[in-house]
C-alpha cells in the first residue's frame, strides 16, 4: 500500500478508507486495553496520534517502538475524541522498521536546552523546533526564488573561490593545495603560489556582488543565493563563519529604486511563511513565550506573528544616517549612558543598539538609513557630490538591527580608482571590474541580504547558529 503523509492524512475526512503512514515515534504511552502511539514523519509539526488495541495487537509487538523508533502503520481515521486533534488512526497492523535503543537514544520526550541540541546536530531536525525551523527555511528559499523569478530577474552561480576579497576586510578563507609541511618559497621567502592549483592565491568568497555588477550590466536584472565564507574570529549569536546570501543587481536602479525592492521583497517572504507556514509560526511563538515566561515585560520580544505583521502593517521609515546620528545623539538613552556605545558625534559605525533604538523605540517601525560617510562603507559605494558621503542603504529590523546592506554602484571609473588606492586594492586585480565602468557604463544598485539573519527573524530564535543545520563557528566544524 502506498505510503501516505501524515500531513495529509491529518486534513482527510474519508473515515472508511484505510490507509497507511510511516514515521518516528514522539511517544508512546498506554494501559491495560490500550496503547496510543504519537507519530511523526516531518511533513508537518503535527502528529498523528495511532490508537492501538492490544486485544487485536499484542502489546510484546510494540515492545521496540520506543521513541525514536521508526514504524510503518495501517489502520482507518477516525474522528478523535481527544483534544489536540482532529481525527486518529485506529490501527489494524503495525511494524517495526528500525529500533532506537531507548537508553543511548538522546531525545527523549522531555525539553531539551538549544545547548544540548546543538552538540547532537545530526539529530535535532527530529525535534519540534528543528524540524519547523527547516521547514520554514526551505519555505524562504522557495519564497526568493519565486520573488524574483516572478518580477523577470536570473538567477547567477557567482563562483564559491575567488582571487578578490569584494568588502576589502581581509578576513578570508585561503584555499590551497600546496604542500602545508613543505611550502614552497620564492626568492624573497615569500610562498610560492604559481605552484598552487590556481596559480595565484584563491579564497572562499565572501560575496558574490562583484560578479554579480558583471552579469546585472548586460541581462539588466539578476540575483545571486549561495553560500559565502568569512574567516572572522567571533563566537556571537549573530555571526557564523558559513552562510548563505542573496544579492540582487540591477541595472538602472538608483538607490530609491533599489529601496523599494528591498522592502517589496521582505513583505513578500514574511506574507508567504504566514500564508504557507501558520503552523510551524505558532509552535515557534509558543515556544518564545515559554522561553520569556520569567523576563520581565520590557524585556520580552513582541509575539512572534505579530512582529511579523508589524513588518507588514507599517512603510519603512527613510532617513539619513546624519539625521540618525542627531536622533541618537540627542536621545535619553544616549544622554543617561544607556548605550553600551555611546554616539559621540558624526562618522561613528552604528551598532546593533543603535540600529534596534531607532526601530523600536523612536519610530516603532522598519527603518532604513541612507547616505553613510564614506570612510566606514565599502569602496565600490556611489560617492555623493558632498564629497563625504555616499548612497548606502541599510535596513533595520527590530529584534535584529540590519537585516540588509547595499547601495547604488559608483559608475565613476575615476572616483573609483582613487577609492580602490585608498583602501588599498591594487587596481590590476580588478581590471575585470573595472571594465564594467568602461563599456557601456550605467547607473546600477544593489544589496545583500543575509539569509540567517532572515531566518532568525521569521522563526524568533535568539541564536544565528540555531538557523542553520550545520553551523559553522570558530573551532566547531563537525559532520
Amino acid at each position: 500500500m502506498k505510503r501516505t503523509e501524515i500531513k495529509d492524512a491529518l486534513q482527510m475526512q474519508e473515515f472508511d478508507k484505510e490507509i497507511n503512514v510511516k514515521g518516528w515515534v514522539r511517544n508512546k504511552r498506554g494501559s491495560k486495553n490500550v496503547a496510543f502511539i504519537a507519530l511523526n514523519d516531518g511533513s508537518t509539526i503535527n502528529n498523528l496520534q495511532l490508537v492501538i488495541d492490544l486485544n487485536v495487537i499484542p502489546e510484546e509487538n510494540l515492545a521496540l517502538m520506543h521513541t525514536g523508533a521508526s514504524i510503518s502503520a495501517t489502520g482507518n481515521l477516525v474522528k478523535s475524541a481527544g483534544s489536540g486533534q482532529s481525527v486518529e488512526m485506529n490501527v489494524t497492523n503495525i511494524e517495526l522498521i528500525g529500533a532506537a535503543d531507548p537508553e543511548k537514544y538522546p531525545l527523549q520526550p522531555k525539553k531539551h536546552s538549544l545547548e544540548f541540541l546543538r552538540e547532537i546536530a545530526h539529530l535535532r531536525f527530529r525535534t519540534n523546533t528543528f524540524s519547523a525551523i527547516m521547514r520554514l527555511r526551505h519555505a524562504m528559499v522557495f519564497g526568493i526564488h519565486k520573488f524574483f523569478n516572478d518580477r523577470g530577474f536570473y538567477n547567477i552561480h557567482t563562483p564559491l573561490i575567488t582571487a578578490s576579497d569584494c568588502e576589502g576586510a581581509g578576513e578570508m578563507f585561503q584555499v590551497t593545495t600546496l604542500d602545508l609541511n613543505n611550502l614552497p618559497k620564492t626568492e624573497e621567502g615569500k610562498i610560492d603560489f604559481t605552484q598552487d592549483f590556481f596559480g595565484k592565491a584563491t579564497n572562499l568568497t565572501v560575496s558574490g556582488q562583484l560578479e554579480g555588477e558583471l552579469a546585472a550590466t548586460a541581462m539588466g536584472k539578476i540575483y545571486t543565493f549561495g553560500p559565502t565564507f568569512r574567516a572572522e574570529n567571533s563566537n556571537t549569536s549573530r555571526h557564523l563563519a558559513e552562510f548563505w546570501m542573496i544579492e540582487p543587481e540591477m541595472a538602472f536602479y538608483d538607490i530609491n529604486d533599489n529601496m523599494d525592492l528591498a522592502e517589496d521583497m521582505l513583505k513578500f517572504l514574511i506574507q508567504y511563511a504566514l500564508d504557507n507556514c501558520m503552523d510551524d509560526l505558532q509552535f515557534l511563538s509558543k515556544r518564545l513565550q515559554e522561553e520569556e515566561k520569567n523576563k520581565k515585560a520590557e524585556e520580552k520580544s513582541m509575539e512572534l506573528i505579530e512582529k511579523l505583521h508589524f513588518i507588514l502593517e507599517n512603510p519603512f521609515q527613510r532617513l539619513t544616517y546624519t539625521e540618525a546620528i542627531d536622533i541618537l545623539k540627542n536621545s535619553n538613552y544616549n544622554k543617561k549612558g544607556k548605550f553600551q556605545y555611546p554616539v559621540t558625534g558624526w562618522g561613528v559605525d552604528l551598532q546593533s543598539e543603535h540600529e534596534r533604538y531607532l526601530v523600536e523605540k523612536h519610530f516603532k517601525r522598519p527603518v532604513i538609513l541612507t547616505d553613510y560617510p564614506m570612510e566606514i562603507k565599502a569602496f565600490y559605494m556611489k560617492q555623493n557630490e558632498d564629497g563625504k558621503t555616499v548612497r548606502a542603504m541599510d535596513v533595520l529590523f527590530p529584534g535584529i538591527g540590519e537585516i540588509i546592506g547595499g547601495s547604488e554602484r559608483e559608475t565613476d571609473l575615476n572616483k573609483l580608482l582613487k577609492r580602490m588606492d585608498e583602501v588599498g586594492i591594487p587596481q590590476e586585480s580588478m581590471e575585470w571590474y573595472l571594465d564594467t565602468r568602461r563599456f557601456g557604463s550605467v547607473p546600477h544598485s544593489g544589496y545583500g541580504l543575509g539569509f540567517e539573519r532572515l531566518m532568525l527573524f521569521i522563526t524568533g530564535m535568539g541564536n544565528i547558529r540555531d538557523v542553520i543545520a550545520f553551523p559553522r563557528t570558530p573551532k566547531n566544524c563537525e559532520y
